[in-house]
C-alpha cells in the first residue's frame, strides 16, 4: 500500500493544492472576521493597507496590488472617501490618472488596525516554529514562481 503514489499518506500535487487552498481559506476567513469587527470589509482594509505601506498611489496601481477590478476599486475608494479616510486628487504627471492618499484620520485608523491585524496573524502562525515559517516562505515563493512560469508557458 505504501508503494502506491496515490495512497492517502502521499503528498501529491493535487493533495497539496487542496491543503493549500483550505489553509488559505481558513486564514482568509479569520482575517475577514477580525476586519469585519472593525466595521469595514476586507477589500477596504486591503486598499488602506496599500496606502499605509506604499503612500499615495494611483487607483489602478492599488487595484493591481489588491487584485480588485476597476469597478470594485472605485466602490472601495468611494466608501473610504465617504468615511474621511482617503482623499483623491489628480496626478501631477498625468491629469487623467487619479491618486488616492490617506487622510490624517485614515492614517491613524489603518495604523492602529494594521498593528492589531499583525498581532492576530502572529497569534495564528505561532503554531509554526521560526524554521517552519522560513521554510514555508521559501517553499511557497518557489511554488508561486513555478506556477507563474507554467501560466506564462500555457498562455504563449
Amino acid at each position: 500500500m505504501k508503494d502506491n503514489p496515490h495512497h492517502d499518506d502521499a503528498t501529491t500535487g493535487p493533495k497539496l493544492w487542496i491543503i493549500l487552498a483550505r489553509a488559505y481559506g481558513s486564514l482568509a476567513a479569520y482575517v475577514e472576521v477580525c476586519i469585519a469587527a472593525e466595521g469595514i470589509c476586507l477589500s477596504d482594509f486591503m486598499v488602506l493597507e496599500v496606502l499605509l505601506h506604499k503612500g499615495p498611489t494611483s487607483i489602478s496601481g492599488i487595484g493591481e496590488k489588491v487584485l480588485l477590478a476597476n469597478a470594485s476599486m472605485t466602490a472601495a475608494i468611494d466608501r473610504l472617501e465617504h468615511k474621511g479616510w482617503v482623499a483623491r486628487h489628480s496626478s501631477e504627471h498625468d491629469r487623467r490618472s487619479r491618486i488616492a492618499a490617506l487622510t490624517p484620520s485614515g492614517r491613524a485608523f489603518i495604523s492602529d488596525l494594521y498593528a492589531r491585524h499583525a498581532q492576530d496573524i502572529e497569534a495564528v502562525t505561532s503554531v509554526l516554529t521560526e524554521r517552519e515559517k522560513n521554510q514555508m516562505r521559501a517553499s511557497l515563493k518557489k511554488l508561486g514562481l513555478a506556477a507563474a512560469e507554467a501560466t506564462a508557458r500555457r498562455r504563449s
